[in-house]
């Protein structure tokens, strides 16, 4: 084991001991009341991450479903738009230029504030606006122009027809008379927000829980779960300990952990736009060579992966688009070929030595690989490609870190990412790959640089034509093939347990950023808890 593995190894030591102190502060209640697992008007999960921020003004919530805001529209059980702050879906007008959203009355913000259309107005224009800190700002490049007419209107006007438009719109609104007196970067409203969703946030331990309690005065209803709280617990084994327990009510697991539980729960399975990937940084000698990033394309055995780390709970993946998705470029599957990846490497110079491990002009055929510290999927993915890899003579030493340690090294060193978004191709294919993203927070994490690709992704987000934007992405997928800056391994199938008084529940099809805003309490304010 390195330094940095031991490094590692101690982080998650160190969250163990974290998640353990949080078991002790979240049981105050029984079955009979009060707030923890058990309780009947309340709900405990366990979750992987954490937000950097709750403000929707750097970010939070921008794929829809927060718990604390709303946006002009939101996604129901089949991923279809429907009304939420908006009374139904937008008016396009002038070629697909103008939309025009009329808002609900009589909303209120927690603070009992009214809704309008100025805080629509604001939270738009504060995103596009440069000092904002939101790395996901070209999400919106196609917004000319917003402007409120009354109280009860808004329209936007669009640079170019953009055809996912709508489906941004499920961003949540923040209210300007509290954020737009603070200083959008570092105010308090970025860990204490007030929104005008079906819960209000009461206390954030960071590293520990996020609490909320239900909005009594929110628009959809009052929700039946009174306080529902969600437990930060980034190792796997710890999140699947306490659940065992009865610290917690749901969490999410993988698979091999998932399966461990029966009695008294349930386990839903939600299909996922969510891939495992590995960086190959366009930095490093090794890793930016095409021959070795070709190599290792069809060196690894994505089928193997999916029976033996996922249980069979996903898919082989070849690119940023599942293979079951209507925009999937057929053809542009890869089979596992060891031999292949051999000759390519042969034929470009990169010689096996005495160890087996190749080399060309004195620079040996070697690497790091990051993955997550406590993120069992990331380390089994990582160490199942480091495994196929060195059989190509490549060698991939694994690492573990926490994302402070990986980011600084991201430009050199690959890392198993992940990534994937289900609402359209152009909202993760354009920040993964997008040369000119490169280096900004963890858009085009490998550095990749294509101009074919650009030029297809600028294609893809501006035309309205459906069978013109088909073909942009086939083009992107396609030129992953020649050149693939990433070695996509699988599609994930996310995993949840909950306990069954709760049941029955749905899922969504969910994006990789899951657990917090997904999963089967994607809808918990819909919940009813049997007596």
């Amino acid at each position: 084991m390195t330094a940095r593995s031991i490094r590692g190894a101690a982080a998650a030591t160190v969250a163990a001991v974290l998640a353990s102190t949080a078991a002790a502060c979240s049981q105050p209640g029984g079955p009979s009341g009060g707030s923890g697992p058990g309780a009947r008007d309340s709900a405990v999960v366990g979750i992987a991450y954490e937000p950097d921020s709750l403000s929707p003004l750097l970010g939070y919530g921008k794929d829809g479903n927060s718990k604390i805001f709303d946006g002009l529209l939101a996604l129901d059980a089949d991923m279809k738009l429907r009304p939420a702050l908006a009374t139904a879906l937008p008016e396009v007008s002038d070629g697909g230029l103008t939309y025009t959203y009329r808002l609900r009355k009589g909303v209120e913000f927690s603070d009992g504030e009214p809704f309008g259309a100025k805080d629509v107005v604001f939270t738009y224009r504060t995103i596009l606006d440069k000092k904002t800190n939101n790395a996901s700002r070209t999400e919106l490049d196609a917004v000319k122009s917003i402007e409120a007419h009354g109280d009860d209107t808004v329209v936007f006007h669009l640079k170019y027809p953009y055809a996912p438009f709508a489906q941004r719109t499920v961003l949540p609104i923040a209210p300007e008379h509290i954020a737009g007196k603070q200083d959008v970067n570092t105010g308090d409203f970025t860990t204490r927000p007030t929104g005008t969703g079906p819960y209000l946030l009461t206390r954030w331990s960071k590293g520990e829980k996020l609490s909320f309690r239900a909005n009594p005065h929110y628009w959809g209803g009052v929700p039946k779960v009174k306080k529902f709280t969600m437990a930060i617990i980034k190792d796997d084994d710890v999140r699947a300990t306490r659940l065992r327990s009865g610290e917690l009510d749901g969490a999410i697991l993988p698979p091999n952990l998932a399966k461990g539980f029966t009695d008294g729960t349930r386990t839903y399975a939600a299909t996922t736009y969510d891939y495992r990937t590995v960086t190959l940084p366009t930095h490093n000698p090794v890793a930016g060579d095409i021959a070795v990033r070709r190599a290792l394309d069809v060196a690894v055995d994505r089928k193997a992966m999916v029976d033996s780390i996922l249980n069979g709970e996903g898919r082989p993946a070849y690119g940023p688009v599942p293979t079951d998705s209507e925009w999937f470029a057929r053809g542009t599957e890869r089979t596992h070929d060891l031999a292949a990846a051999r000759k390519i490497l042969d034929d470009a110079g990169w010689k096996p030595g005495k160890d087996g491990i190749r080399s060309r002009n004195g620079v040996r055929a070697a690497f790091p690989l990051w993955y997550l510290t406590g993120d069992k999927l990331r380390q089994d993915h990582a160490l199942a490609y480091a495994s196929d890899a060195r059989k190509a003579g490549i060698d991939i030493t694994t690492e573990a870190g926490t994302w402070e340690v990986i980011e600084p090294r991201m430009k050199q060193d690959a890392v198993l990412a992940g990534g994937g978004s289900p609402a359209d191709p152009d909202f993760d294919q354009y920040t993964l790959l997008k040369s000119s993203l490169a280096g900004d927070g963890f858009n085009n994490m490998a550095w990749y640089d294509n101009k074919a690709v650009d030029r297809a992704l600028e294609a893809g987000r501006r035309s309205g034509d459906t069978a013109a934007r088909k073909a942009a992405y086939d083009t992107v997928q396609r030129e992953l093939m020649k050149n693939p800056g990433y070695t996509f391994l699988t599609h994930i199938d996310h995993l949840y347990v909950v306990k069954d008084r709760f049941g029955p529940l749905t899922t969504q099809v969910e994006p990789h950023d899951h657990g917090l805003a997904s999963g089967p309490w994607w809808n918990v304010e819909d919940w009813t808890p049997k007596k």
